[in-house]
């Protein structure tokens, strides 16, 4: 009979295709996992790894049994999850991923309230790019994740938390009134700087300016892994970018920059809530998702952004977004 323990192993051969690094993320020895592949292959009467000095590669039977074994290890995580968690609402470990250009301007907000509220949860944080918190979603890594909507997964299940519209972020000195709304063909595209490829931010921002895109405007060739990068280029002169209004509090604390509303209807984007269609803490994630619209409702965050003369608050919606 094969076990959860070998079928661990071969995901990590997948992962990594090396015995050595395999055995090091599985924090055993590498015999022992060599042992256990071994054992694997005699039980299922067919070789799942090719053997070549220096690596390892899976046969073809081996990527399908890796697979599938992925699906096993899953249920597997989802039945520990089903059993654990039923004594209440957000206790125990739960694994969040955030994507980079919304991590650093929510989770102060809401883990204040977590903590309080739900002392006896294990927040365990992964902040990382849309594409690699879908695929730990998917493999068990990570039991939920907030990123921008929508995910196109028929295995992802999602809950909208809120719309995060967009606004121009210029160098203090730009000659436009804040009070000005801007369209799209008045941004100079030569100027705009934007994270670096793999970031969903980028799509978007390049996805509304090409709704006006002029002949020949390339972009800048400078790429950033940060919105605090992107918004020290801008402070410094070297150009402009579109930034979520959910940063916006944050960043304009920099006198250097100054931010413009665009035309209407607005661009921006959906931030919601990812998990596995089959996981059993379904309720956990509903839980969390209060929690994020609480913390956006905050008196203090309504009156900072209600009161605001320039108007660039967060949009209230009928879902609490």
């Amino acid at each position: 009979m094969i076990t959860l323990r070998q079928l661990r192993y071969l995901s990590a051969l997948a992962k990594y295709g090396h015995f050595g690094r395999a055995a090091e993320a599985c924090a055993v020895t590498q015999p022992a996992l060599s042992m256990q592949i071994r054992d694997l292959e005699r039980t299922l009467g067919v070789a799942v790894v090719e053997r070549r000095p220096g690596d390892v590669m899976l046969t073809d039977v081996g990527r399908e049994i890796a697979r599938r074994g992925e699906d096993v290890l899953t249920a597997s995580r989802d039945l520990v999850d089903f059993a654990r968690h039923r004594s209440g609402l957000l206790t125990g470990r739960l694994t969040l991923g955030v994507i980079p250009s919304l991590a650093p301007y929510l989770l102060p907000r809401i883990l204040p309230l977590l903590q309080t509220r739900f002392p006896e949860l294990r927040l365990e944080l992964r902040e990382t790019q849309t594409r690699q918190l879908v695929e730990q979603i998917k493999s068990g890594a990570l039991d939920t994740a907030m990123l921008a909507l929508p995910v196109g997964e028929p295995d992802i299940e999602t809950i909208e938390l809120f719309k995060d519209l967009f606004l121009l972020a210029v160098p203090s000195g730009d000659p436009r009134a804040e009070t000005k709304r801007v369209a799209a063909g008045d941004i100079d595209q030569t100027r705009l700087i934007l994270l670096e490829e793999g970031h969903c931010l980028r799509d978007q921002a390049l996805a509304f300016c090409a709704t006006a895109a002029r002949s020949g405007a390339g972009g800048t060739a400078f790429g950033a892994s940060s919105l605090t990068t992107v918004m020290q280029m801008v402070a410094g002169g070297y150009g402009v970018t579109l930034l979520p209004q959910i940063a916006a509090d944050v960043e304009r604390r920099d006198g250097r920059v100054k931010f413009l509303r665009l035309e209407d209807p607005q661009p921006g984007r959906s931030i919601g809530l990812v998990f596995r269609r089959t996981s059993p803490r379904k309720a956990d994630f509903a839980a969390l998702g209060e929690m994020v619209k609480q913390s956006l409702d905050t008196p203090a965050v309504n009156t900072a952004n209600e009161k605001r003369a320039d108007g660039y608050g967060r949009q209230p919606n009928k879902k609490g977004g």
